[in-house]
């Protein structure tokens, strides 16, 4: 059984220790349950779900997933100037996610998404390290989330709910989840898997 994880620098763990991330806890984790199941991580830093619909494909197809996981959309919520300009407009970001489905469809039936996640506005308003002056808020965070669930009840595709989950204390730059975060969010993952039953 092969597990893709297709996200951005949330999924794969910037600025953590080696193997910190969700993704790569929920690797240990089903690897050790089972040696037959496969786990990868194919986050990729500062991707939007423009860029994860041109690669989708390529990348499913070398690596047949039995099981889809997307964790996308912070990066889309981003702007530069303006609040009401995100990097992808919201409409484009619900037809991404649509695109992304149908897509996965050709590979398995077994689709989840992870909800997005965002700590404290003013370390991010804009993010310090960004020399571009790239903006996060919690607010366009939470709407491009609320897009991810409903695009998921209309698919009828699970959407696993973490927005709630993360405090301030959980986040070290307002934007990437610390250990503490993504031990969060690996348990919220791993609960739905298990729960699902995909995973015997």
């Amino acid at each position: 059984m092969n597990i893709c994880i297709f996200g951005d620098s949330i999924t794969w763990g910037a600025f953590l220790p080696f193997r910190g991330a969700w993704a790569n806890l929920l690797r240990n984790y089903m690897e050790s349950l089972n040696k037959m199941i496969a786990v990868y991580d194919l986050g990729v830093d500062v991707d939007t779900s423009n860029e994860l619909v041109k690669r989708f494909n390529s990348e499913a197809r070398a690596r047949r997933p039995s099981v889809t996981i997307f964790a996308i959309g912070v990066n889309d919520s981003a702007y530069r100037g303006s609040r009401d300009k995100p990097l992808v407009p919201l409409n484009q970001f619900e037809e991404n996610l649509e695109e992304l489905i149908k897509q996965a469809k050709k590979y398995t039936s077994s689709i989840f998404f992870v909800g997005l996640v965002k700590g404290d506005d003013s370390k991010t308003k804009p993010l310090a390290r960004s020399t571009t002056g790239k903006c996060y808020t919690r607010q366009n965070v939470r709407i491009y989330n609320d897009a991810v669930n409903l695009v998921c009840k209309k698919k009828r595709v699970t959407f696993i709910e973490v927005f709630d989950l993360l405090k301030d204390e959980d986040f070290d730059d307002g934007l990437h989840p610390n250990l503490g975060g993504h031990q969060k969010i690996f348990e919220a993952v791993r609960r739905t898997l298990l729960n699902s039953e995909v995973v015997a």
